[in-house]
């Protein structure tokens, strides 16, 4: 839980952060000083990669933190909000178990786990159709799934979503764009905190009496939700005004 409130706390907080600086008024700036200006491309791609920081489960052995890339196509729509499509893969492992054994010895070594998280939602730009001092803060939120791209099932048949290697899972963050402006209006950095939230599914064996013991403690949930961080960095190329 301590992990899941700091993840919350951070992105929430770092949300109220970037909604405070279009509180200026334009009213009273020469155009040509203002520190406002507009970003005509409707359109934009972005690469980007960062750290995929994992909710750690209780049973040890779904898909650990590791490297996250991918790429985001927005679209403008009206006013601030941005429909958003994005993909993104991290290079995860997990651990094997076998619930049959002993605790100290249950803990069979570790496999590749690599995640693909894809989803859809809406971006929305705090100060609009254009920049603050270059800078376009931004919150999002969006809905999708998450799949593991090796999903076999263990000796203890544990599988990432349950029976199908794939699970719904919900994204919101925060984030700021920079827009240099000039010649280079077409090109942005930015910055992206995101919150995967999806549910940790375990077979009925983590939680037997015949062993012990168990796994999970016996009137434990076999479904577990997870927040989990991705910090990323990014490119974006802006075209179609």
């Amino acid at each position: 839980m301590k992990r899941t409130t700091f993840v919350t706390t951070g992105i929430i907080a770092l949300g109220l952060l970037a909604a405070a600086a279009p509180l200026a008024a334009q009213v009273g700036y020469d155009p040509a000083k203002s520190p406002y200006h507009d970003v005509p491309w409707r359109q934009g791609l972005t690469g980007f990669a960062g750290w995929y920081n994992a909710a750690i489960d209780p049973a040890g052995v779904a898909p650990r933190s590791a490297p996250m890339y991918g790429l985001r196509y927005d679209l403008q729509l009206a006013g601030p909000a941005q429909l958003t499509v994005r993909t993104a893969a991290t290079a995860s492992k997990r651990h094997l178990l076998d619930p049959r054994q002993p605790k100290a010895t249950r803990m069979l070594g570790e496999v590749d786990a690599p995640l693909l998280f894809t989803d859809i939602g809406l971006t929305l730009n705090l100060t609009g159709q254009r920049s603050w001092h270059g800078l376009v803060p931004l919150v999002q939120f969006g809905a999708g799934v998450a799949s593991d791209l090796k999903p076999a099932s263990d000796v203890g048949n544990y599988k990432f979503g349950g029976t199908s290697g794939t699970t719904f899972a919900l994204s919101f963050g925060t984030g700021v764009r920079y827009v240099p402006g000039g010649r280079l209006n077409r090109w942005e950095v930015r910055g992206d905190v995101t919150d995967y939230l999806f549910a940790i599914k375990y077979p009925g064996s983590y939680v037997s009496t015949v062993t012990t013991p168990s796994v999970l403690k016996p009137d434990a949930s076999t479904s577990s939700w997870r927040h989990n961080a991705g910090f990323t960095l990014g490119l974006t190329y802006r075209f179609l005004r």
